[in-house]
Formats: C-alpha cells, sequence, structure tokens
C-alpha cells in the first residue's frame, strides 16, 4: 500500500509541476499587459518601462518561473508597486482588485467550499441510495420513479433548476431569503438558508446521474456468479447486497464521484452565477473579463490542486475497495 500510495503523489506533484507551468506561460501568451492595468492613462512610455523593470517582466521566463514558485512556498518581495513583502503562499498582486490575490481566494474560497462539499454530500447519498433501491426493486413501482427522477435530472440545466427554486422558494412563497454568503461561525442558520437552494439545486441534477449509474452497477453486480455463490451459501440478503453487491458496484461511483467533486471545488461557475453568489468560479470568469492575469492564475492552479487531490483521493479509496488495484 505504501508504494501505491508514493506512486499517487509522484504521479500528482508531476500533474501539478506541468498546470504550474502552463499556467505561467499562459501569462505571457494573454494580450494584456498587466503594466498597462497598473498605470494611468497618461503613463509615459519611460514610466511604463521603469515598472515593468521593477516587476521584473523584463528577467527570463525561467528566472520569473522560480521567483513565482519560490513566493508560493517561501514568500516573496513584490516591490512597492504591488504591495512590498508578500508572505508564503504568495500568489501575486491583483492589478484589477488593488490587493494580495491571496487575499482574494481567502476571500471566495470558503464560499465555494460551503456550495460544493454539502451539495456533495447530498448528492451522492440521493443518488446512489435511489439507484441502489431501484436496482433491488426492479421492475417495481419505485425502479419506475427513480427512473423517471434520473430522466428528468439528466434532461435539465442547473440555470433552469436554479431559476425555478428562486422563482417559488425565494420570491413567491417567501419562505427563504436571497441567496448569499454568511460565514458557519458567524450564524450557521443564515449560512444553511442563503445556500440551500444552491445545495438543492446541484444535489437533484447530479443525483440523477448517480442514480442512473448506481442502478446499472448494482443490476451487473447482481448478476456475478459471486453473488449467487453467496446467495447459495444461505447468507442473509443484508450481507449479499451490502458486503458483497454493493463493494463491487461502487468502486466506478467513487471514481466519478472524485471527479465531480474536484471539478467543482475548482469553481462552480454556473451555480455562483445562477444564485449571485461571488465564489472560486465567478472570480475567475470575472478575472478573465478584466484581464486580471495573477487572479487567473491563482484561480487555474488551485483548481488544478483540487482536482489531482481528488484524483488522489479516488485512487486510495479505489485501492481500499478493490485491493486488485494495488497490484496493477
Amino acid at each position: 500500500m505504501a508504494r501505491f500510495l508514493i506512486k499517487r503523489i509522484f504521479s500528482a506533484v508531476l500533474t501539478l509541476f506541468a498546470v504550474s507551468v502552463l499556467t505561467f506561460l499562459m501569462f505571457f501568451a494573454l494580450p494584456r499587459d498587466p503594466v498597462s492595468g497598473m498605470c494611468p492613462k497618461n503613463c509615459n512610455p519611460e514610466r511604463l518601462e521603469r515598472v515593468r523593470q521593477e516587476l521584473g517582466l523584463r528577467d527570463p521566463l525561467v528566472t520569473q518561473y522560480a521567483g513565482y514558485m519560490k513566493g508560493i512556498f517561501t514568500g516573496r518581495d513584490l516591490g512597492s508597486a504591488q504591495g512590498g513583502r508578500c508572505d508564503a503562499p504568495c500568489l501575486g498582486w491583483s492589478y484589477v482588485n488593488n490587493e494580495a490575490v491571496l487575499d482574494t481566494i481567502a476571500r471566495v474560497l470558503p464560499v465555494t467550499l460551503s456550495i460544493v462539499i454539502p451539495a456533495a454530500i447530498l448528492w451522492l447519498l440521493l443518488g446512489v441510495g435511489l439507484g441502489m433501491v431501484s436496482a433491488l426493486r426492479r421492475g417495481t413501482w419505485l425502479d419506475r420513479a427513480a427512473i423517471g427522477f434520473s430522466l428528468t435530472g439528466a434532461s435539465l440545466q442547473l440555470y433552469f433548476v436554479g431559476a425555478v427554486l428562486l422563482l417559488v422558494f425565494v420570491y413567491n412563497l417567501r419562505w427563504l431569503p436571497v441567496p448569499s454568503y454568511t460565514s458557519i461561525f458567524d450564524n450557521p442558520v443564515k449560512w444553511a438558508s442563503g445556500l440551500v437552494l444552491a445545495w438543492v439545486a446541484l444535489a437533484f441534477l447530479f443525483s440523477a446521474i448517480y442514480a442512473r449509474l448506481s442502478r446499472a452497477q448494482m443490476l451487473e453486480t447482481l448478476s456475478e456468479d459471486f453473488v449467487r455463490t453467496a446467495r447459495a451459501k444461505g447468507l442473509a440478503k443484508r450481507t449479499v447486497y451490502g458486503r458483497h453487491a454493493l463493494r463491487a458496484a461502487i468502486t466506478p461511483v467513487v471514481t466519478i464521484a472524485g471527479l465531480d467533486v474536484g471539478a467543482a471545488l475548482g469553481g462552480t461557475v454556473i451555480t455562483e452565477t445562477t444564485f449571485g453568489i461571488q465564489g472560486l468560479g465567478r472570480t475567475a470568469v470575472e478575472a478573465v473579463r478584466a484581464g486580471d492575469l495573477p487572479t487567473i492564475m491563482a484561480t487555474v492552479l488551485i483548481s488544478a490542486v483540487f482536482v489531482v487531490l481528488a484524483n488522489v483521493l479516488v485512487d486510495l479509496l479505489y485501492a481500499a475497495i478493490d485491493p486488485r488495484v494495488r497490484l496493477g
């Protein structure tokens, strides 16, 4: 298991390194000049050149990349034009917001975490539970209802579901306040009431997908020889379904769940835009529109970290569920 873990961590580090290089190169591929965004319109060419020199933009790319990575791990001096000393992890200075990028990320990342994590718990419980019940009650009204729910969820889009939820529960019935973010440590009730519609919208759409996947996997597993053998031995249904069939059927679900959660943590752009909540995804979109290159780089790197960590976690869970994976 230790060897398996080391291999996965090494692969994750290489992936993050590649992403960091590509993201840094993207900084220079974009047509927006960061110095133009910092300097007033009446800046003359000499003043622009002095700012570029101070920012180190005239240094070789390798030197600039090394300085950027050094800032992430140990901090760096950004110069007077960028707020002076930047402690680790230093992600640069936002020319648009006139603040350290880390401050921006620290403000919006908890919002995205508060949206995605509760929603993921809901869609996994609902989707996997509904799929398993549907498979075990195949052909009954429960199975047909689950299939209808799955088809409905797979046919709708998040912005439509979100708009309907807002119209019904916020503006017509007035049961819930307008979606907003409040720290769970400040007011847990307000935190939940401000985000519950986003949770429900995400859970409804994702659980429909997981219900179909779980049902298909469970039906396939129930036809396997080892399940028939367990039944022939006279084992209780709870043991056959829970210990043997469920463990084999859940492995593909774990893979998809890890990737979905990792990608969602990188930014639920449509969800945040639909409900008017400022999270990581919406911040990234606004940074692209404004040409805020340091913020773009930071959001891409953070998204990559979430996806890579989710993949590592999936690999570990997969190995724990199916020991044959460790031998591959």
